[in-house]
């Protein structure tokens, strides 16, 4: 736990919690639409305002060496930034802040094709290969791609892998480890952590919805996800959310539970049910699929803007905690899934696009950052910016795609 927990701070991976006990959630798609919640209509030009003031804050905080952060920053915070900078017409390749960036961030790649400091390989890495994959079109670039996707791949948990400590996804033992990644290849246990950042990171360098590594994922991702219909793990609930790591018996930022039989059971928490939502579409799963249904009724279940879902139940002070971050995973999962408009279980329809963008606009600074609390670093408004850019680049491709009425 001691070596999650440090990893989650010095990257600022947020993770969330869920209710004290299993629930189905019984909305469904074409439940009766009551009036939609309020929320100020946002074009995609007043979405671009937003995202102009957040850049041209990032922009003036860059190092002399193309950089962004102090010196112990690893090389993901900057690689954050260039993905937001560089998703911008603004800021293409060509531009001067942008090409200094991608510089720095190529020139930090190990020669086995990794791209981190000292520690926290994939989390480094797979964040790495999602701001590389925006340009990698450009002959600078496309080298230290490939070489850093075969890197990500080869540390994969496949079936026939050996732990530093011989766990063998082979073994019943450890089936649960297979198609996962960890920290990096000599951690041993895989989390839903890193594999959605893994996940994403594969996906945007545009790796087939066939490619084996995807197909090897989508067994972890069912193993994480509390669907015992799906997931043949002893912990699995039916609650259609996301734990951390269905690894060594289950593990969740939310904690455990006895369930009404006895049974020692993981509950689900916002983040990486999003998360999990758009690992399992980037992975090749219908959004059609029972999982991907189950997951979405979660969401319904649990749709607020104004907390981190479920975390309460673990301790009502880390209620919102790790809010950049789930804007994040939300908007990136509710885009991948593709429907604009999601009703509730209280028969509230709400459209999400809206709904993000009027509780963002009510969080932005006047220097056009964000700041969010303590834990998991989101008071560095270098990195809660970095998550809204993303975000909100998010919501100006889904809204390009489904205009809101």
């Amino acid at each position: 736990m001691k070596s999650k927990k440090f990893a989650a701070l010095m990257l600022a991976v947020a993770f969330i919690a869920l209710p004290a006990a299993p629930f189905v959630a019984t909305a469904q798609a074409d439940q009766p639409v009551q009036k939609q919640a309020d929320a100020p209509s946002k074009s995609p030009a007043q979405v671009q305002e937003m995202i102009d003031k957040a850049t041209s804050y990032l922009k003036d905080q860059q190092n002399p060496d193309g950089s962004f952060g102090d010196a112990r920053m690893p090389p993901a915070v900057t690689a954050l930034i260039l993905r937001g900078l560089a998703q911008d017409e603004k800021y293409p390749y060509t531009n001067d802040i942008t090409k200094k960036g991608y510089d720095w961030l190529v020139a930090q790649q190990k020669p086995d094709g990794g791209i981190y400091k000292d520690m926290l390989e994939n989390y480094n890495t797979a964040i790495s290969i999602s701001a590389l994959a925006v340009v990698k079109d450009q002959p600078a670039i496309k080298p230290a791609l490939e070489k850093a996707v075969a890197y990500m791949k080869g540390t994969q948990w496949k079936a026939d892998s050996k732990g530093p400590n011989g766990e063998a996804p082979g073994d019943p033992k450890y089936n649960a480890w297979e198609g996962g990644f960890s920290y990096n290849p000599k951690h041993g246990r895989p989390d839903l952590s890193n594999v959605h950042f893994s996940i994403q990171a594969l996906y945007d360098a545009g790796l087939s919805p066939d490619d084996p590594a995807f197909k090897a994922a989508q067994k972890f991702l069912t193993r994480s996800q509390n669907r015992s219909e799906s997931n043949d793990q002893p912990f699995a609930g039916n609650d259609g959310g996301f734990i951390y790591s269905p690894a060594n018996g289950g593990d969740s930022e939310a904690e455990d539970y006895v369930g009404p039989d006895g049974k020692k059971m993981w509950r689900s928490y916002g983040t990486m049910t999003y998360a999990g939502i758009k690992s399992m579409i980037y992975a090749g799963i219908s959004k059609d699929d029972p999982r991907v249904k189950a997951a979405i009724d979660w969401t319904r279940a649990n749709w607020t803007f104004d907390e981190n879902p479920g975390l309460r139940l673990n301790d009502p002070k880390q209620a919102q905690d790790g809010m950049f971050y789930l804007y994040q995973m939300m908007a990136k999962a509710l885009h991948a899934y593709g429907q604009p408009v999601i009703t509730d279980t209280k028969g509230v329809a709400h459209d999400w696009r809206e709904e993000l963008i009027a509780k963002l606009a009510s969080l932005q600074k006047p220097d056009g950052s964000w700041v969010g609390g303590q834990r998991w670093m989101e008071n560095m408004p270098l990195i809660t910016t970095s998550y809204t850019v993303l975000a909100l680049e998010e919501v100006k491709k889904d809204l390009a795609e489904h205009p809101a009425k």
